[in-house]
């Protein structure tokens, strides 16, 4: 089984919301995506590299009610928009599933376009360690979205963490394999991502706690115990 990141999830209110607050956070353009029908949500996405990107996620005004609850807790987002997830592909989502936390969700077929691909969705929205535990995605085929979206410029130098049980999180992540960009600290639920852009160093973080801090009295680099 091998993982590596995927992409990251800002979620907003609204896609227009959402799109200006990344733009103007990363002095970039984003680009369309589209409607995840099964799901009732829309997205915008961001080039991080040929493998990597971002998404801005919201709930479809206009599409129905999904019946169940939406991915990344989206049905209880509240506030302004802010990176609230980041998503782990996997070659074997079954492997995967077998060694993350309950909770991490079970496997949905889902399609968008051409694009095809297994996640696993937990059955209330939310992901284990108050939500910042990785989303498990699974592609099926060559299509993936990085591969579509123009060069930006904009490049994922690290993401960090936090969560109070960071020693717990650590093993977790660990069992799944190394994610060498990833650190993992103590201190509140809050996920920060710092990406190099043509602007220079910028962030964006969980907005409703404070940042980690730059240098963590203790920290903890998945893939090591």
């Amino acid at each position: 089984m091998q993982v590596r990141l995927d992409h990251l999830a800002v979620s907003a209110r609204s896609l227009a919301e959402g799109a200006r607050h990344v733009e103007t956070a990363l002095g970039v353009t984003l680009e369309g995506g589209g409607r995840h029908a099964a799901r009732g949500t829309h997205n915008r996405l961001l080039s991080l590299g040929p493998e990597v990107y971002l998404e801005v996620i919201a709930v479809d005004p206009d599409a129905p009610p999904p019946g169940r609850p939406r991915w990344f807790d989206l049905d209880r987002f509240a506030g302004p928009p802010h990176l609230t997830n980041w998503i782990l592909q996997t070659d074997d989502l079954a492997a995967a599933r077998g060694v993350a936390p309950d909770g991490t969700g079970e496997p949905m077929p889902l399609a968008r376009g051409d694009l095809r691909w297994t996640m696993a969705v937990p059955g209330d929205g939310r992901l284990p360690f108050d939500g910042v535990f990785p989303a498990l995605i699974e592609w099926h085929g060559q299509g993936h979205p990085a591969r579509r979206l123009s060069d930006a410029g904009c490049r994922l130098a690290s993401l960090e963490i936090a969560h109070p049980d960071a020693a717990g999180l650590t093993r977790a992540l660990t069992r799944l394999g190394d994610l060498p960009l990833v650190r993992v600290v103590d201190g509140p639920a809050a996920i920060r991502a710092v990406i190099d852009t043509p602007s220079g160093r910028r962030s964006l973080c969980f907005a409703s706690a404070p940042p980690p801090p730059a240098t963590p009295p203790r920290s903890r680099r998945s893939g090591t115990r």
